[in-house]
């Protein structure tokens, strides 16, 4: 006796009548995807084939193509170059996005807690400012900042990279947003009867629920202090003291001052730069997934 395997359940099945896609709505879908994920592996793919060839081989050779396999000799160039500048501005610009992004956390999430839980006067004032300062660009506040820090005497010091990062008026705004469906009044109100002060419920209970939304702030900070350069580029000086990404920006401008060619260079240490960023991502994956678990459940 033979058996049939069941019909492939088509995913058609599933539409209401009347929302079946045409085959034209298939092909722009299709061709819409196609060229979006072109475009975003494209550079990412160029990256990686150049970071494998030599000097010689990287304007000799289809970009999008292996050719000579040099990658290990690359890395070795890379972290020797400058007596290992390149490490250097790796940890610097570690140590500058962690600790940036840390305090902008921290503050961020304690504003946006306040602003959605506790009713005050001038409340919608200082909403209303927080949204009209989206539509400041920053590079309009780099002349008063630099008053500013010369002042405080931070200029071409690790703080006039890290004090800056502190203060955010979207991730505040995040906070805000995320922390009204977040955490219920309820809650709170229960935590006083008990007996917890405001900083004891902020702590114990508004923290604790807005896990996933800090999460997020944290990786976008992080994100964003990571690719900052007008700002290393504005307040440091000393090369010892810049970013990775002002020093590989350096590293090009040598190729059209000088007669030194430092491209491959700045090619490998763009791979190498990119490893912080996705190890940080796949490690902050388990925040989201409780965050959109506990979102079902509610």
């Amino acid at each position: 006796m033979t058996t049939t395997a069941p019909a492939r359940r088509r995913y058609d099945d599933d539409l209401p009548a009347g929302h079946h896609p045409s085959k034209t709505s298939r092909i722009l879908i299709w061709t819409g995807l196609v060229v979006f994920l072109i475009y975003s592996i494209a550079p990412v793919w160029f990256l990686v084939v150049s970071a494998t060839k030599n000097q010689r081989d990287l304007y000799t050779t289809n970009g999008l193509w292996f050719a000579d396999f040099h990658l290990l000799d690359n890395f070795r160039d890379l972290f020797t170059y400058h007596d290992g500048i390149f490490l250097r501005w790796m940890a610097n610009t570690l140590l500058y996005g962690v600790a940036g992004t840390v305090g902008m956390t921290v503050i961020c999430v304690a504003c946006g807690y306040a602003l959605a839980m506790y009713q005050f006067r001038g409340r919608g004032v200082l909403m209303g400012c927080i949204i009209a300062s989206f539509l400041i660009p920053g590079a309009l506040l780099t002349v008063p900042s630099f008053l500013l820090y010369t002042r405080l005497h931070i200029i071409d010091t690790p703080w006039a990279v890290i004090v800056p990062s502190f203060f955010s008026a979207f991730s505040v705004y995040l906070a805000k947003v995320y922390a009204e469906g977040a955490i219920p009044p309820e809650l709170l109100e229960a935590a006083r009867v008990d007996g917890a002060g405001e900083y004891r419920a902020f702590f114990t209970i508004g923290a604790r629920l807005m896990t996933t939304g800090s999460a997020t702030i944290f990786l976008l900070g992080f994100v964003g202090s990571w690719n900052s350069f007008f700002g290393p580029l504005v307040f440091l000086r000393g090369e010892q003291k810049w970013t990775v990404m002002l020093g590989l920006y350096s590293w090009l401008n040598i190729k059209v001052d000088q007669s030194v060619d430092l491209t491959g260079l700045v090619i490998v240490g763009s791979i190498v730069s990119l490893v912080p960023i996705v190890a940080l991502m796949l490690a902050m994956q388990r925040y989201w997934r409780s965050g959109i678990t506990l979102g079902s459940l509610k």
